[in-house]
C-alpha cells in the first residue's frame, strides 16, 4: 500500500460550527483584536469561551 498523502488528522478536530449575529462595533473591536494579536476570529472567540469559565471558577 502507498501512503495517505495530505494532512494529517488533528487531536482535536474543529468540526462544529457556530453562527452569531454581531453590532457594527463589536465586530470592528473583534477585527481590531485579531489583526493587533495574528490570530483567527474563531482562536478569538475560543479564547473568549475559555476565558469565561476561568472567571467563573
Amino acid at each position: 500500500m502507498s501512503p495517505r498523502t495530505g494532512r494529517p488528522k488533528a487531536d482535536k478536530p474543529k468540526d462544529i460550527r457556530y453562527s452569531v449575529r454581531l453590532d457594527a462595533d463589536t465586530e470592528k473591536k473583534l477585527q481590531n483584536y485579531c489583526s493587533t494579536h495574528s490570530i483567527t476570529k474563531g482562536e478569538a472567540i475560543r479564547q473568549g469561551i475559555h476565558l469565561l469559565l476561568e472567571i467563573k471558577k
